[in-house]
């Protein structure tokens, strides 16, 4: 009774707040905000997460998004330390001999104290806010239904898809309010980098974390925006800048697994070592993503305008159909933009969020771990920019032995033989699907839709494909042919074949060497153009 209570009172706040900011009468980028912030933290939170998903929604609202404040009113003491004695009874201050009561920081899932173990290590315990999964759950409940009662769908449908964002804010906040992922992710960033003599991680005290808590190491080194106190350490800013870039490449292109919230505040520099704080926030890349990434760097690194085109499309997800013609044309305007710069001068952040226009426009969503990369870059970047404005992760990333070379060759031999071994079965296969299509041909069981847009070129250019087929059919059917020749003792002959073999030799020859020199002019026609 009381939570059906709770749930209606929430439910006209709700109500209540659309109203005053008079979302009927439609939606731009700072009211959208306002509400959100009126909504309070569930809806924060939500917004924080649109902020990061440029190619889903237009830059007006992204960059406004941006603004939504990361810390939220602390709760009292008294609701934190009921969540220790829930997890580790009434005799919790036995663990911690010292718990400072003012948090580090606050947000929307939890908060953080600093506190030391009854073994005299210095930690900081990550606690979740009570009855938070309950309160984020019922309110994506009632914002839904909010959005019935007030048509919104029909009102804010341009701006963002609601049911799309809540179930990614959900989704993703599950995740955030069980600790120990989170306490896995900094293991994992440990364990990968703990020969790295450059970077380094918090130690996880799994003995003392749970769902709900979570307890790790104090970091006391240096912030990384704090440049005086770092060159009177003797620490050298461009060095860290470099080393910093270096690494976050590697966790991008190597690993798969990055730091989606590299701000300074998650970043100390100690003992010669740069450290990583806060896994809340992880992205990842599967090997495909990494491989096309690395495709689409190379390709601005190359200024090659095609494989950037096919690797955007290889890794976004269209919501409508594309003109390709027109998106191709867009893109070169694009790498033209950036074509002429030096790497040092190319502003990333910008070109990004061109890039993520572009895809808006054409309504290509691109998967969560490359949006959540691309906004960690623009952060990344500001980061760089603050220690040493010369350093350009771009550039770094463009002359990284991940991405410009290729595998090592054993893998690479071992992918040409994967690869040969799967071609010669597709071959053993020709014959018998041909047959079948054309059995499906003569039963009128086959039809071809195409639909061709943009220009006539599609056209054009399947019509030179069929035209190469035919040739290439002709010349294998007077090979095949002056072969059977060759078996009788027809005469007369030339140097011990039958003429007529030789002639049909020499005439597939000259056909083959055509069509050779043909393909080669046109292909560096279009490389021109």
């Amino acid at each position: 009774m009381a939570n059906s209570q709770a749930s209606g009172a929430r439910f006209i706040e709700i109500l209540s707040i659309l109203k005053k900011h008079k979302i009927q009468k439609g939606m731009d980028p700072v009211k959208f905000r306002e509400i959100l912030e009126d909504l309070g933290p569930t809806f924060v939170k939500i917004g924080q997460i649109m902020s990061t998903r440029q190619d889903m929604f237009s830059q007006r609202y992204t960059v406004e998004l941006e603004k939504l404040r990361s810390s939220v009113k602390p709760m009292p003491f008294e609701e934190v330390e009921s969540v220790l004695v829930q997890a580790f009874g009434d005799n919790w201050r036995s663990i911690f001999v010292n718990f400072d009561t003012t948090p580090l920081g606050s947000a929307s899932i939890a908060q953080v104290h600093r506190a030391t173990l009854n073994t005299g290590q210095e930690v900081v315990v990550k606690v979740q806010r009570p009855n938070i999964y309950e309160t984020m759950k019922r309110d994506i409940r009632l914002v839904r239904k909010a959005a019935k009662f007030l048509n919104l769908s029909d009102i804010i449908s341009s701006v963002v898809d609601l049911d799309m964002v809540l179930d990614e804010f959900w989704a993703t906040s599950q995740e955030e309010m069980d600790f120990t992922i989170e306490a896995r992710f900094a293991k994992r960033f440990k364990e990968t980098y703990k020969d790295d003599k450059t970077v380094d991680a918090p130690l996880i005290y799994d003995e003392y974390t749970s769902k709900y808590v979570l307890v790790m190491e104090y970091v006391d080194g240096l912030d990384v925006n704090q440049l005086d106190l770092l060159e009177s350490h003797g620490y050298d800013p461009s060095k860290i800048a470099h080393d910093l870039a270096c690494n976050y490449i590697s966790q991008i292109i190597e690993n798969g697994f990055f730091h989606a919230d590299p701000h300074s505040g998650n970043i100390r520099v100690r003992d010669d070592k740069i450290v990583w704080i806060d896994f809340g926030m992880m992205g990842t890349l599967n090997v495909h993503e990494r491989e096309i990434m690395k495709k689409a760097v190379r390709g601005i690194a190359l200024r090659d305008t095609m494989t950037v085109v096919d690797s955007i499309l290889a890794l976004g997800k269209p919501k409508q159909e594309i003109d390709y013609t027109k998106f191709t044309g867009e893109m070169e305007q694009f790498m033209a933009t950036y074509l002429d710069m030096p790497f040092g001068e190319i502003d990333v952040a910008q070109m990004l969020q061109d890039v993520f226009s572009i895809c808006h426009a054409y309504r290509i969503q691109l998967p969560k771990g490359v949006s959540m990369l691309a906004r960690s870059l623009t952060v990344m970047e500001a980061t760089l920019l603050h220690l040493d404005p010369s350093t350009n992760i771009l550039e770094i990333a463009t002359s990284h032995k991940a991405t410009m070379e290729q595998l090592h060759l054993h893998t690479q031999v071992k992918k040409v033989i994967r690869r040969s071994f799967e071609s010669y079965n597709r071959i053993l296969d020709v014959p018998v699907q041909t047959s079948d299509l054309l059995k499906l041909v003569q039963r009128g069981q086959v039809k071809m839709n195409l639909n061709l847009m943009g220009s006539d070129q599609p056209i054009a250019k399947l019509d030179r494909m069929v035209n190469r087929m035919i040739i290439c059919i002709l010349i294998s059917a007077i090979l095949l042919g002056s072969s059977l020749l060759c078996l009788t003792n027809m005469s007369p002959k030339i140097l011990g074949i039958p003429a007529i073999g030789f002639v049909g030799f020499m005439l597939a020859l000259l056909m083959g060497l055509w069509l050779f020199i043909k393909m080669l002019v046109l292909h560096r026609h279009n490389k021109m153009f």
